[in-house]
């Protein structure tokens, strides 16, 4: 009999492996969107000392310990038996491996527990029939492991799921409700268009909600997009349909500007141009190019008639100061020679001839009329005090009045010598008193003649 180490001396046919313990194929984990790697339970899958789990014997027969006890899984004939025990020490690798990666697709894909779970019971199915030279008994309680967790795991992953779909509903039920308020309110068109299209690009980015509620959300957002572009669409239509009224509007008044541009009735024609003005800004909006062209052609008929216009006031109020400056030199010339208190007949002569000059010289500065109204018409009133003055001095009334308290006197004296000479000193008396009184009212009557 040959020992392990000693090779065969005649060659063999090749091995004769065992069935994989696994019909399907692992998968190898996939990153998920907020996985972290799960920690190996070995620090490695290598197989220090496989003749501590096994042997081939001389005759290529595969033996694997487990549990005190030797099983026969595979024959042997490819090469020494040492090459045997090492081939299927990596079958236990490439076997523990794949547990691995069962362990780490647990803890990375939680929502797909239910098929790790299929894979690792069909894995510990086969270990007693797997063709691997290892601890077959840690291999068994790894798998027992995955299986025991993986419910835990599916019902986390399945509550975490329907969290996410919750948030994700309630995300796209807020996009819709902000999206129906913009259809019903804004009047902002260009930040409500904006914002509704950067809504469709954030609704694109949201995951995970059933087809029957994403459905009844997209088409509640669209009712309310399309409703948006139906109101924005009326609202620049309606604007369209005033641009072409404020067209037809602004031709209109700009003929009108162009009629009476060259007219010289200012008056008239700076109202009727006030009033186009006000009409004008009444019109509202034509298209912008047409709107500035249209202005042009107003703005330029205006400025025809106004700079006209303030021309010729430009001239008269040239000639308006220069009639001031005349007045001014009548002035310094007649105010001089009136002197009603001198000469009163001729200050009336001097007064006529600088009113009859005054007035053939014409108007003044509108600032300066009352200037003017007020130098005359203090020489006016000079004369025509002095004039009165001399009327009440020769009043023929007031002298009348004098007159007669002065006779009464004159006629009470009489009276009353006549009644002294008849011996009535009391009647006498009596006269003389009201003779006395009489004196009063015509020295009074007097006095207010002199005072005139």
């Amino acid at each position: 009999m040959t020992t392990p180490n000693t090779p065969n001396p005649t060659p063999k046919p090749g091995p004769k492996p065992g069935a994989r313990p696994s019909a399907k194929a692992v998968p190898g984990p996939i990153p998920g969107p907020h996985s972290t790697p799960a920690p190996a339970v070995f620090a490695s899958t290598h197989v220090a000392d496989p003749s501590k789990w096994g042997r081939v014997d001389e005759d290529g027969n595969v033996y694997v310990r487990r549990g005190g006890t030797e099983h026969h899984i595979a024959s042997w004939q490819a090469g020494t038996a040492a090459e045997g025990l090492a081939h299927y020490a990596q079958r236990y690798e490439d076997l523990a491996t794949e547990i691995v990666l069962l362990e780490t697709r647990l803890q990375t894909h939680p929502d797909d527990a239910a098929h790790t779970k299929e894979l690792a019971q069909e894995l510990r199915e086969g270990l007693d029939s797997a063709a691997v030279i290892g601890d077959i008994d840690a291999l068994d309680q790894r798998l027992g492991k995955v299986i025991d967790h993986a419910d835990e795991a599916g019902e986390h992953a399945k509550q975490e799921k329907a969290r996410r779909r919750q948030a994700a509903i309630e995300r796209k039920e807020a996009l819709v409700h902000e999206t129906e308020q913009i259809a019903e309110e804004s009047t902002d068109w260009k930040a409500a268009g904006d914002r509704i299209r950067a809504i469709l690009e954030e609704w694109k980015t949201i995951r995970g909600i059933d087809h029957k509620t994403d459905d009844q959300l997209w088409k509640r957002y669209s009712r309310a997009r399309d409703a948006f572009n139906r109101r924005r669409g009326a609202h620049f239509a309606e604007l369209d349909r005033g641009r072409a009224a404020a067209k037809r509007a602004k031709e209109a008044l700009v003929e009108q500007a162009e009629a009476i541009k060259d007219s010289t009735d200012w008056n008239e024609t700076s109202k009727q141009f006030r009033d186009l003005m006000n009409q004008w800004r009444k019109a509202g909006r034509a298209p912008r190019d047409v709107d500035d062209k249209l202005w042009a052609a107003f703005k330029k008929a205006q400025d025809t008639f106004f700079s006209a216009r303030n021309a010729v006031q430009a001239e008269r109020d040239q000639e308006f100061e220069d009639n001031a400056k005349a007045k001014d030199e009548l002035l310094e010339i007649y105010g001089p020679q009136i002197n009603p208190a001198l000469d009163l007949e001729g200050a009336r002569e001097k007064l006529r001839e600088l009113q009859e000059k005054w007035e053939a010289i014409g108007f003044v500065p509108r600032a300066r009329i009352r200037e003017f109204e007020e130098k005359i018409g203090k020489i006016e009133k000079e004369v025509a005090g002095a004039e009165d003055t001399q009327w009440r001095r020769t009043d023929p009334e007031a002298q009348a009045r004098a007159a007669q308290f002065k006779a009464k006197v004159e006629e009470f004296k009489a009276q009353a010598e006549e009644a002294e000479a008849k011996g009535k000193g009391k009647k006498a008396e009596e006269l003389r008193a009201q003779a006395a009184q009489w004196q009063e009212w015509a020295d009074a009557a007097e006095q207010a003649i002199a005072d005139r």
